[in-house]
């Protein structure tokens, strides 16, 4: 078997509007703009889909918009992570319902785990749906990872089909890559390290940034694929302007505001997340410059 999705994932963020709705016609338009740059499948309901203040309803409601946006195009994928065994176990079921291709779940958060209570959340997870799963991985957000060992074992179970690792440890990303079976795909979900996992032998990237500049994210596959890894070290480094302006507020509120302010449909993040002050937006706005002028 081969790996079941590769190459360049977005992390989509979910479209509001100005009163924190669900935007379905900016979702739709955001779908369709990745789709039109080449990315490999979309990712909906992940960290920066704000899946944490978003309740089931909603979640299937956007999930059921992807699906029937992308028209089969693409993979879609949703996030379907929380911290009870039995509520993903639930949400997978509808989801298969909804006719998503494959469930992203994160690991457990607030509460902790043991790496044996993690094999066991996962193991009985997967084997209680037909969808495939990818494993998630966001140390600094929910305070808890998977160790490597516990990869190695979970990947041994058929519909366990890869990982999205965000924690940022490239020496952990190498050895994720090096246990691997064929058909498990290995991801980084830290987009300044896109490039370096490819070259690492991995499989692509979730990658967040693509939600404001897609064709930038999309064209580091492009060039690594056609051996031209100069440029697509430019298209990489070129990322560090956007990346180092998270720093500017909280997530996705910057995200979402670099993606509005390049023309892609974002609108506000739920609160209690708050808008940038002017200083942030002016700031935001400068870093943003680099990709107005290559366009």
């Amino acid at each position: 078997m081969t790996v079941l999705f590769k190459g360049i994932i977005p992390a989509l963020i979910t479209p509001m509007t100005a009163t924190e709705e669900v935007d379905e016609a900016g979702l739709r338009t955001l779908i369709e703009r990745l789709i039109e740059s080449g990315v490999h499948a979309l990712f909906v309901l992940g960290t920066n889909g704000e899946f944490i203040a978003l309740n089931e309803a909603e979640k299937l409601r956007i999930a059921r918009i992807a699906v029937d946006q992308a028209r089969s195009r693409v993979p879609v994928i949703a996030g379907t992570g929380a911290y009870a065994t039995r509520d993903v176990i639930d949400l997978n079921s509808k989801m298969l319902d909804v006719g998503v291709d494959a469930v992203s779940v994160i690991t457990p958060y607030f509460n902790g785990a043991t790496q044996q209570e993690l094999f066991t959340h996962y193991e009985r997870i997967a084997r209680a749906t037909t969808l495939p799963v990818m494993l998630y991985t966001i140390p600094a957000k929910a305070g808890i990872t998977l160790n490597v060992d516990t990869v190695r074992r979970l990947a041994e179970i058929p519909n366990i089909r890869g990982i999205k690792d965000s924690g940022g440890d490239f020496d952990r990303l190498l050895q994720l890559i090096n246990l691997r079976r064929d058909d498990f795909a290995v991801f980084t979900g830290t987009d300044s390290m896109i490039l370096w996992t490819l070259i690492a032998g991995g499989d692509g990237a979730v990658a967040a940034t693509t939600n404001a500049v897609p064709d930038v994210v999309t064209s580091i596959w492009k060039h690594f694929q056609a051996g031209d890894i100069a440029a697509a070290r430019k298209a990489q480094e070129s990322l560090r302007a956007l990346r180092d302006a998270f720093a500017l507020g909280t997530m996705p509120v910057v995200l979402k505001t670099a993606a509005q302010m390049l023309g892609m449909p974002a609108g506000p993040a739920r609160s209690p997340a708050q808008p940038l002050d002017a200083n942030a937006r002016a700031r935001l706005e400068q870093a943003l410059s680099i990709y107005r002028e290559t366009r």
